[in-house]
């Protein structure tokens, strides 16, 4: 796990396939979206950093609640110190609560593989290396499993990336919240190199190519 506060590291990206020409654009949505009627659901995402993650879809219509966290590893390992050793399952992630009938999971979905990260990549986003941050998705219900399933064989079938989509799918054993002082993250260090170079592009990204599900004020864990 890389220093997320290194110049050097925040710069590596920019010749890293984060920016390849297959990203940031839009992709079509999932043939199967089953819809749910419920007034929450949960998903639960990881890809990459999730100071980017959290950052990004506090600004998705229909979003209520974002958590960053540690999903994949045991509740005694989910502290930041220890996952950093890459030694424990867990990936960063977040947790996002949301109104099904205003944005499905499919339509998450469609974020998460367009603009909140690359998911052809193994084990890495950018510059930051190891399985804490590799592509996952933790499905908190059978429907959402045959949902991202689907998904990704779909992509896969219309060649929408130049590799392999690498993305994971299991069920959710488990969330647990990152420490506090990695809440909200993205938008009370909105300077910080890392910041400015690896995550504020994909909010622009996020504005741009999806606009129908842009909302300009994100929902802050820390108003809640």
């Amino acid at each position: 796990m890389r220093p997320r506060f290194a110049l050097f590291s925040a710069f590596l990206l920019l010749s890293d396939t984060a920016f390849a020409a297959d990203l940031d654009k839009p992709i079509p949505p999932p043939v199967a979206d089953p819809a749910n009627k419920a007034d929450t659901e949960v998903a639960v995402l990881a890809g990459g950093c999730f100071w980017g993650q959290q950052g990004l879809f506090e600004h998705v219509k229909g979003v209520e609640k974002v958590v960053a966290g540690y999903s994949g590893g045991a509740a005694a390992t989910a502290r930041y110190e220890i996952v950093a050793t890459e030694a424990t399952g867990h990936a960063e992630s977040v947790q996002i609560t949301f109104d099904p009938k205003v944005v499905s999971f499919g339509t998450l979905l469609r974020i998460y593989f367009s603009v909140a990260h690359d998911p052809t990549q193994m084990n890495r986003q950018g510059p930051d290396r190891g399985t804490s941050y590799r592509s996952e998705i933790f499905a908190t219900s059978p429907t959402q499993v045959g949902t991202a399933k689907g998904y990704i064989a779909q992509l896969q079938a219309a060649k929408v990336f130049s590799g392999p989509i690498v993305t994971k799918v299991e069920p959710l054993k488990g969330f647990y919240p990152a420490e506090d002082y990695h809440q909200d993250y993205l938008v009370r260090n909105p300077d910080v190199p890392y910041i400015r170079i690896n995550d504020l592009p994909k909010i622009e990204a996020l504005k741009r190519v999806w606009p129908q599900y842009w909302r300009p004020d994100p929902v802050l864990l820390a108003h809640r």
